[in-house]
């Protein structure tokens, strides 16, 4: 594994949140940015691992950033107007954020549009409100305000994130194999692609096989990576992006009465909304459609206009198997109603075996369904980087690549992960992801069903979402 350095960063660098992914980072940080180490900064206000950023010699603030404290701590650790902010922190406006960061001169970059507290648990919103729709179209909508700005990447991790650039690699890989010529250069080239393909839609497949020596305790939620990342996402509406082939809503679903109209909600908790997916090695499984934002900035990024109407757009959401250790987890906290007084995120040396496979699921195209993604153990992950386990590492070289890729090209304004260039990108991760393999199956979500009930069930067309909804 070579240790050369990628890119440098101008200026400050400023890290927010030391939980485990700033923890797997700053490793990937050291090997591959070129930084001044007296201006790398630490913004966490536990004292937990605050021994790790002594040992690495980085300054640690110990502060919790606040709507009324945020801006003047920020801006004075960028004096100068130079360099980058990586967010990874909860309970941290995203968007005030993302505008200071263009007030002051410098390249940002987050893994989730993250609000200020109140918005996930306990929230008087309307549960429409508090999807990830309008407050993507927030960000969108504030972009346009800072046109060829400070480069800030909104939303960039494994997934959203590193699936949008395993995407591409994959629909390159789908043109030909089917013997489609494909040079895709422009949006617009992209969506082409994507709707000559004949791909109905993209479930981004992950199933986690991690498990621990040690049996889950009873009031303790265990997972894989951040427990509050899990339950605030999980606990929103289930959310997707729809697609121009699916003939109805599914119940409780609706549509967005604003905006482009690309996604719609459901009016029950992600982590209780299940679907037929299908995985590498395990085959067909239940995931979680919950809500993130590649199932929006997909189909919203392949769509096909003819004029004001959405001429072709994939439908597209996560369906996540997480730990069983999570699964439990979960099922635990919603018999109780509450959540468990204590949380729990597995370390490296606690996983005895397994790993993570992460990759995007095209179906509905001239070869059935094909998977495409990152399969990384556990055991390699711990070989290539220190504080990392298999979800981790997927996690920690996106936020790396999307460092160098923000460092290379700092007056981008606001952009995406599918506006990035995938090809740099890959090159950055591409030896922390284990390995990037393609899978073909002539599995469909009509398959598989141990005993017959009432269901609603569409046989003309076996790649309608309700086939894949679990109820």
């Amino acid at each position: 594994m070579t240790d050369m350095v990628q890119a440098h960063i101008d200026g400050a660098l400023v890290m927010i949140g030391f939980g485990s992914i700033g923890r797997g980072v700053l490793p990937l940080i050291e090997r591959h940015i070129g930084f001044e180490r007296d201006r790398f900064t630490v913004i966490e206000p536990s004292a937990e691992f605050a021994h790790i950023l002594r040992d690495h010699g980085i300054r640690h603030l110990q502060v919790a950033l606040t709507p009324d404290n945020f801006a003047e701590v920020l801006r004075g650790l960028f004096p100068e107007g130079r360099g980058m902010i990586v967010n990874l922190s909860v309970d941290v406006d995203s968007i005030e954020l993302m505008k200071l960061a263009q007030e002051i001169g410098v390249q940002y970059l987050d893994t989730v549009v993250e609000p200020w507290p109140g918005f996930y648990f306990g929230s008087t919103l309307p549960n429409a409100e508090r999807t990830n729709y309008p407050l993507r179209e927030k960000v969108r909508s504030l972009g346009k305000r800072y046109v060829g700005g400070p480069t800030a990447v909104s939303c960039c991790g494994a997934n959203p994130g590193l699936v949008s650039w395993l995407l591409k690699e994959a629909l390159l890989r789908l043109a030909a194999d089917t013997g489609v010529e494909a040079a895709p250069q422009s949006q617009a080239d992209w969506a082409a692609l994507m709707q000559g393909l004949g791909v109905k839609g993209i479930h981004i497949a992950e199933r986690d096989t991690q498990v621990s020596a040690r049996p889950k305790p009873v009031g303790v939620f265990v997972n894989t990576w951040s427990v509050d990342g899990l339950l605030s996402e999980g606990y929103q509406p289930a959310e997707l992006g729809w697609g121009t082939h699916e003939k109805k809503l599914p119940p409780d679903g609706h549509a967005f009465d604003h905006g482009p109209g690309y996604a719609i909600w459901i009016d029950r908790p992600g982590v209780d909304t299940r679907v037929r997916s299908w995985c590498p090695g395990v085959g067909p499984q239940f995931g979680y459609v919950i809500t993130h934002n590649e199932a929006l900035s997909i189909p919203d990024y392949y769509t096909v206009w003819d004029g004001p109407r959405a001429a072709y757009r994939p439908t597209c959401h996560y369906a996540y198997h997480p730990s069983n250790d999570a699964i439990l987890s979960i099922h635990e906290m919603h018999g109780a109603g509450t959540r468990q007084p204590d949380q729990h995120i597995l370390t490296v040396d606690e996983i005895v075996a397994g790993g993570d496979d992460l990759g995007v699921f095209l179906y509905g195209h001239a070869k059935g369904a094909m998977w495409y993604g990152s399969r990384l153990s556990c055991e390699e992950a711990r070989a290539l980087a220190p504080y990392q386990n298999a979800t981790g590492m997927q996690v920690t070289s996106a936020v790396l690549a999307a460092m160098v890729w923000a460092a290379e090209n700092p007056a981008m304004g606001f952009v995406e992960a599918d506006e990035m260039d995938h090809v740099r990108c890959l090159e950055v991760q591409r030896p922390y992801l284990g390995r990037v393999e393609c899978h073909y199956t002539d599995w469909t979500p009509l398959q598989n069903r141990i005993n017959r009930f009432a269901e609603d069930r569409d046989e003309a067309d076996p790649w309608q979402f309700t086939n894949f909804l679990a109820v």
